[in-house]
């Protein structure tokens, strides 16, 4: 089960499935166009096996959920809530920022919240409401005007007090790639988004590819992944348990160990056994193993460029000196350094968020973050002596490419005394 694998192996293993699925999405992206609601419902018994009079959640519900969660699970909630806002109110920009360069001209960047944006939190073999803070909290500190949630029903009451903390604006009961395109296309009841956030199967991410053209997407995201890079300084324990913990999301997780030590693979893999064997999820985690192993590195410089080829979802630093090996890493969709720093802290608690790229997009794409709920427009604003000196460098641009009249929308101010 624990075995050694090749970086061409991890590549291949975390390529997405999108395609295979295509078929079936556009199906249902075109019933949710055609029918609405009553799509949504035909296919919520379809695939989900419920009955619902309704997509909409109520203020009712919402109650009744909080009614069905015990008071530690609410302040823990809000506790974690607190600091995911807290962290990403650090990425908060200026709304507006202007800098006077030269005489006359002055240049600046004016950034703006979106007007409405849609979360998507997955249902199926668990429940997500950390999920729902991670996507909510920071739309809501961009300053998102209307921030809509679609998770699958029946949702867990925990999902349903999570959104109201976070202080999600509308609840709707619908799943996979028909959530999707009821965000990106609207229906009756749902009045369309300009962006979707969250991660989903692989339908989910089918139904996001397909509908860019009508709504912005994070990126595309897949099943869970994480790669250690240790030394053999490295505690085995929390290699381990760092390793299954991701495992236990989903068959189609991965776990993936780089070392310089070639004994490290063979020591951490009993005690890995051993909490596969305790964990009420080990199907799970044990279908995971499929497409996990360790990659043995001839020294640590190369682990380190292994693991930017790579560019794992969650990459874990369990090396003597991990404030170094952190200096030479380039792709990561989020970094745990040093061995008190289990990947569960930013799941849960630590407020960085765990809304990541996967399958090696973190070579290109960022996790979520403030700035994905934000649009910037450039400012410039000149006086005439300001355009006065600029006005050589645009007229002779200008002529040169043949553009004449950007070289006479100069040339007017000038000679207007």
């Amino acid at each position: 089960m624990w075995k050694q694998v090749s970086e061409d192996f991890w590549a291949q293993n975390r390529s997405s499935k999108v395609d295979q699925v295509n078929d079936t999405v556009k199906d249902i992206i075109e019933q949710v166009r055609k029918d609405g609601d009553k799509a949504l419902i035909e296919l919520a018994e379809k695939f989900d096996k419920i009955k619902l009079k309704s997509v909409a959640v109520t203020r009712n519900d919402i109650d009744e959920a909080y009614s069905k969660v015990s008071q530690d699970i609410v302040d823990e909630l809000e506790n974690a809530a607190y600091n995911i806002q807290r962290f990403h109110q650090m990425q908060k920009p200026a709304g507006l920022w202007l800098t006077e360069v030269e005489p006359g001209i002055t240049l600046g960047v004016k950034t703006t919240p979106l007007e409405r944006v849609g979360c998507y939190i997955p249902g199926g073999r668990a429940s997500y409401p950390s999920t729902v803070l991670m996507t909510a909290i920071p739309a809501k500190v961009a300053g998102v005007d209307e921030v809509i949630m679609f998770t699958p029903a029946p949702a867990n009451p925990i999902t349903l007090v999570a959104a109201d903390i976070a202080g999600v604006d509308e609840i709707y009961y619908s799943g996979g790639a028909q959530a999707i395109a009821a965000m990106a296309l609207g229906t009756e009841s749902v009045e369309p988004v300009q962006k979707i956030v969250g991660p989903g199967n692989v339908f989910v991410t089918a139904a996001k590819m397909m509908l860019r053209d009508k709504v912005d997407i994070d990126f595309p995201a897949g099943p869970s992944e994480v790669a250690v890079l240790a030394d053999k300084y490295a505690d085995v324990e929390f290699v381990a348990v760092d390793l299954v913990a991701q495992a236990e999301h989903d068959p189609s997780s991965a776990c993936l160990l780089v070392t310089d030590d070639p004994t490290l693979p063979d020591r951490v893999w009993p005690i890995m056994e051993k909490f596969i064997n305790e964990t009420p999820r080990k199907e799970i985690i044990e279908k995971a193993m499929n497409n996990s192993g360790y990659i043995i590195a001839d020294d640590l410089d190369l682990a380190i460029e292994i693991m930017n080829e790579i560019a794992p979802e969650h990459l874990s630093i369990q090396t003597r000196d991990p404030l170094d090996t952190l200096s030479k890493v380039r792709n990561a969709g989020s970094i745990f350094v040093g061995p008190y720093t289990p990947v569960a802290a930013g799941d849960y608690a630590s407020g960085t968020n765990h809304v990541l790229p996967t399958a090696e997009h973190a070579k290109t794409c960022s996790g979520l973050n403030v700035m994905a709920f934000m649009k910037t427009s450039t400012v410039q604003y000149l006086t005439k002596g300001g355009l006065a000196a600029l006005a050589p460098t645009v007229e002779t641009l200008a002529n040169a490419e043949g553009l004449y009249a950007h070289g006479a929308s100069v040339k007017a101010r000038k000679s207007d005394e």
